[in-house]
């Protein structure tokens, strides 16, 4: 599944080509994916998108009456790609741009989504209550820190809740805690102030490195340009089960926590 860095680095692919541009038309092929495609979403033709946005794993393409929101699901991509070029199986959704091009949303699985957030509208529900962005001033350790007393939940499923900060998904909430020492298991109530405070630099860290590389190439994702992104190769725990320790050479072990696989090296993490 595309995760923060992912969209990220498909934002801002999109964003040069998109931003300032007219919406000619939006086809829908597929009303189905994982809402239903509102009508409402026609709105945005005809009107200039001033601005290409990310909430959370969100795009949104702002024009003066409202946003166009934009998700990848689990396997989507979003491309942009000439208007003339024939769609091919899996393209559902096409934001018709003035000039020629178009925005081509790609999603084999349908769990995507195109909705409409109008300017005078009651915020859409899956905005509400989220997080805030990791690469901000708002989001740091003390905040871990003060939302995790008390919590016996265990740490990683703690900093990939999207109500306590958005965009820590499976992939970098492994890396962060390699990095910053902290045993995926240990409960988020036990973690001490000290160790938040290095836990939110590192997933700061994790984060803009995958941006800065064009985020992580696993199973279904391609940027805006098409391109893998190469992150990837610079993984220290995650999907690395049964192989060295890059630091100190232990073999990295995988449990399911929360449903998800976690990667851990058991000397390094505590």
């Amino acid at each position: 599944m595309p995760e923060l860095p992912e969209v990220e680095t498909t934002r801002r692919g999109i964003a040069p080509h998109v931003e300032g541009v007219t919406i000619e038309a939006i086809i829908v092929r597929q009303p189905q994916l994982r809402w239903p495609i509102p009508d409402a979403v026609q709105q945005a033709v005809g009107l200039k998108v001033e601005a290409v946005r990310r909430r959370a794993k969100y795009l949104l393409l702002d024009t003066a009456r409202g946003s166009l929101v934009l998700h990848l699901g689990m396997s989507g991509s979003l491309t942009v790609q000439p208007q003339s070029k024939a769609p091919i199986k899996h393209d559902h959704l096409d934001i018709v741009l003035q000039g020629g091009n178009c925005l081509r949303l790609n999603d084999p699985r349908r769990f995507g989504a195109c909705l409409w957030q109008g300017v005078n509208e009651p915020q859409l529900k899956l905005f509400q209550a989220l997080g805030p962005e990791p690469l901000t001033d708002a989001f740091n350790g003390d905040l871990l820190f003060n939302r995790s007393r008390g919590k016996s939940v265990a740490v990683k499923n703690f900093i990939m809740n999207n109500h306590i900060v958005v965009g820590a998904g499976n992939i970098y909430a492994s890396e962060a805690l390699f990095m910053a020492g902290i045993d995926p298991r240990r409960a988020a109530g036990k973690v001490s102030r000290a160790r938040y405070l290095k836990l939110a630099e590192h997933i700061k860290a994790v984060l803009a490195k995958a941006i800065e590389q064009g985020g992580t190439t696993l199973r279904d994702f391609l940027g805006a340009d098409g391109k893998p992104g190469y992150f990837k190769q610079e993984l220290q725990a995650y999907g690395r089960a049964g192989e060295p320790c890059r630091r100190c050479s232990t073999v990295i072990r995988s449990v399911v926590i929360g449903q998800r696989n976690s990667f851990y090296c058991p000397k390094c993490q505590r």
